[in-house]
């Protein structure tokens, strides 16, 4: 008599066993600050819309969509981009990659920034195209990942071009009249700035709200709150200086 023996299951890998890097340096020594300008003026925008505060940001991580020998293989790194209504932790531990097959949330944006003349992050070369090798990112984030929001960034242009899923094919977004890309979802505007941020005086890429006005990181908004209590301050001494010309004590009111 043979005895059924029961499969055993399918186990697919997770974040915590899956390569977080592809051993590749990062490009220039912008785009650190770049990213960190991106993450801390966004964050009080994500924090509104996700008050549960189910959501992640990635900068230079991966992103695994299939699976590959090897792993590397099946994954992209964008520069930065978001994911909503995910948790930012799993398992009480911080990501080192980001699985579609555990997860199923594409991000909602993804942002490359140009080191090289562009045609990586513009490749359109299918997965089937490459036998053994890696796809164009342009088709991974359009027809694999499917990314709604793709922001291809050139540093040494001073230009974004942006780009939407339309009807499952990237369809470039026309600027408004500000010269910014919208992103509906996020009720915010992708532009150039130009401006220092640190040491590097540099057309960035930053955030705007609907109305148009920037998004200032946390560093911006505590300089300018330091310079309204100031600007308060000044105003205080003066009427106190008034006072006192006309006799009052400006203490005694």
């Amino acid at each position: 008599m043979t005895i059924a023996q029961t499969p055993t299951p399918l186990t697919l890998p997770d974040h915590t066993q899956l390569p977080e890097s592809d051993g590749t340096f990062v490009k220039n020594f912008q785009e650190h600050p770049q990213s960190l300008l991106l993450t801390s003026s966004i964050r009080p925008v994500l924090d509104q819309l996700h008050p549960d505060e189910q959501y992640a940001i990635g900068q230079d991580c991966g992103i695994y969509w299939r699976l590959t020998d090897p792993p590397e293989r099946g994954a992209e790194a964008p520069d930065w981009f978001y994911i909503p209504n995910v948790p930012p932790l799993l398992d009480g531990i911080g990501r080192r990659s980001y699985v579609l097959w555990k997860e199923f949330i594409a991000p909602l944006i993804a942002i490359e920034f140009v080191s090289g003349n562009g045609s990586e992050e513009r490749d359109t070369t299918p997965a089937s195209a490459r036998e053994g090798g890696k796809a164009g990112k342009f088709w991974v984030y359009e027809q694999a990942i499917r990314i709604p929001f793709y922001a291809i960034y050139e540093v040494e242009k001073a230009a974004v071009e942006v780009y939407e899923l339309v009807a499952n094919h990237y369809q470039s977004v026309a600027p408004n009249q500000r010269g910014h890309y919208p992103i509906a979802p996020m009720g915010v505007e992708l532009g150039i700035w130009q401006g220092r941020e640190g040491n590097q005086t540099l057309p960035w890429l930053r955030w705007w709200d609907s109305d148009g006005n920037l998004l200032l990181t946390g560093e911006e908004r505590a300089e300018q709150e330091k310079q309204r209590a100031e600007q308060e301050k000044q105003r205080a001494d003066r009427l106190a200086a008034k006072l006192r010309e006309m006799g009052v004590d400006p203490e005694d009111l």
